[in-house]
């Protein structure tokens, strides 16, 4: 059923950040698909910098890698997870690309020397980006996540461009979904909405009248006179008060939210004739998860832990393979700076699987070194991503080769022995965005791919050194993946056990709920039998 010209849906945030806002317009995607529109989603985000790869994990979470390179929110990660759809660069915008692009054209003069403004400058450019992500993906309806909270100054170009979308889109072509925190006081005992009635009315004050408002709650409303004061003060229907409370399983979102009916007034708001959704496959997912019967706990031991969004990708992915399994993956957020040779036995003996995943840097080093060593020793899974895998060369090198200065030229670029390294020839940017990978017959990655060749995302600078592979094979080290080429090694194991296997790329960022990496899933199979 393809529109003529494509829908428009944005999502905007009051009250507090942090509110799901990527989960919800994630979920309607996923609603719309199950009624039979394709669709796309986009996140602009109000924060200067060019794009998040520069960020510090701690500040936004992870950096989310996409098929075409792009370094973006991690966000796009719920999307693609939700809509099993492949975002690119285009699904993500910052203020600072919007202002490095105008600033670009006008240093060429493609303004014909007019004074460059925030409107009508800034907000075209804005607007030309949401105009191109929909025509890119040729989608019927495009939804636009704006990043941030109402009010922010930072962000008021963006809102002002979607009003103007709105504008131009015309009625029923464009739909507005303001997402709130109602809080509850335990004290009375009662949810308030003065916080979404003053979000509602500076988002009015803006020039946008919300036409559905999503209520973010932890306990559930009971009191219909909440929705009923809602509707009223804000000025929509009372059907299109939808509440969102906060659950224990990601992905029963969708199912919760179309059980309030949210899909149909999207629909209908939008003038859109379709028949039901078909949510069967997801609602099987989401049974299948709720009758999981064992449980397996992995030590995750990095150096971003304090926040685990910075590994949100790496913790869903292990998720996943625990609902294919019907296993509940209990994650050990273990800081690599607290494993010293005094330690390491409290911190990992009681693990099912050793995972270290990816990280620049040299905080945190030898802690993940030692968390490597002891999966060797004592054969316990491991899997190693990125920086997890180099960590495998090294440890490898150190304690079974017997070069015990082995190190990263990115952590000692005066070490001797560096077995990772820039490669000759190679620039020192990074490598991002998915490239093939040959897998070598009769290995663990053979076993879980089941194919010869695949292709990966990546983002990393520092390679396995060649001038170690031949002494590192003759000691053990499987190279179980490599570059169509054979000049780069892209996954390094010990094929000789359950699982033991590095990768240079970032897996993590191809699993789904419904469709687990095989990575991933061989990994917590191989922790589950212990």
């Amino acid at each position: 059923m393809k529109l003529s010209k494509p829908k428009y849906i944005f999502v905007t945030g009051g009250v507090a950040s942090s509110l799901g806002k990527g989960i919800i317009s994630a979920s309607i995607a996923r609603l719309l698909q199950a009624r039979g529109y394709s669709v796309t989603i986009q996140k602009l985000d109000p924060y200067i910098n060019v794009d998040p790869g520069t960020l510090n994990p701690y500040e936004h979470g992870e950096c989310y890698v996409t098929e075409d390179g792009a370094e973006t929110d991690l966000d796009l990660g719920h999307y693609e997870r939700f809509t099993n759809q492949p975002t690119s660069k285009s699904n993500n915008v910052t203020t600072g690309r919007i202002y490095k692009s105008v600033i670009e054209k006008e240093r060429k003069g493609e303004y014909l020397g007019k004074t460059v403004q925030v409107i009508p400058h800034i907000t075209d450019e804005i607007k030309r980006f949401i105009y191109n992500v929909g025509s890119k993906a040729e989608a019927d309806v495009v939804i636009t996540e704006i990043g941030g909270t109402i009010g922010d100054i930072e962000s008021q170009p963006f809102i002002e461009a979607i009003r103007q979308v709105g504008h131009e889109a015309g009625p029923g072509n464009a739909l507005f979904i303001h997402v709130t925190l109602v809080p509850y006081l335990k004290a009375s005992g009662e949810h308030k909405s003065k916080p979404t009635q003053h979000s509602v009315k500076k988002l009015q004050g803006l020039g946008i009248a919300p036409d559905i408002i999503v209520l973010r709650c932890d306990e559930p409303i009971t009191d219909p006179g909440i929705f009923r004061k809602i509707a009223d003060f804000c000025n929509v229907k009372p059907d299109c008060v939808i509440e969102n409370l906060t659950l224990p399983v990601l992905y029963e979102a969708p199912l919760y939210l179309e059980q309030a009916n949210l899909s149909a007034v999207v629909c209908r708001e939008l003038r859109l004739s379709t028949p039901e959704p078909d949510l069967s496959e997801w609602r099987a997912m989401v049974s299948a998860i709720k009758r999981r019967n064992r449980a397996v706990t992995i030590g995750l031991v990095g150096k971003y832990v304090q926040l685990h969004d910075a590994y949100l990708s790496v913790a869903e992915a292990l998720r996943h393979a625990g609902f294919a399994l019907g296993a509940v993956v209990d994650i050990r957020w273990i800081d690599s700076e607290t494993v010293t040779p005094e330690t390491k036995d409290a911190c990992l003996s009681s693990l099912d699987g050793i995972l270290v995943p990816g990280g620049f840097g040299d905080r945190g080093i030898e802690g993940m070194i030692l968390a490597a060593q002891y999966a060797r020793e004592h054969h316990t899974p491991y899997l190693g991503i990125c920086l997890g895998m180099q960590i495998a060369a090294i440890e490898f090198a150190r304690h079974v080769l017997g070069i015990t200065d082995a190190n990263s030229g990115e952590f000692d670029p005066e070490c001797p022995h560096k077995v990772i390294d820039f490669m000759p020839g190679q620039s020192e940017a990074i490598d991002k965005g998915s490239y093939p990978c040959v897998v070598a017959a009769g290995t663990t990655m053979a076993r879980c791919y089941g194919s010869p060749q695949i292709r990966e995302r990546h983002r990393h600078r520092y390679e396995f050194n060649n001038d170690y592979r031949d002494a590192l094979r003759a000691a053990g080290l499987t190279m179980s993946g490599l570059s169509p080429d054979g000049q780069l090694v892209e996954a390094v194991e010990l094929s000789d056990r359950p699982f033991y296997v590095g990768v240079q790329y970032h897996p993590e960022f191809k699993s789904r709920p419904n469709r687990p990496h095989p990575l991933f899933q061989g990994f917590i199979a191989a922790a589950l039998e212990g």
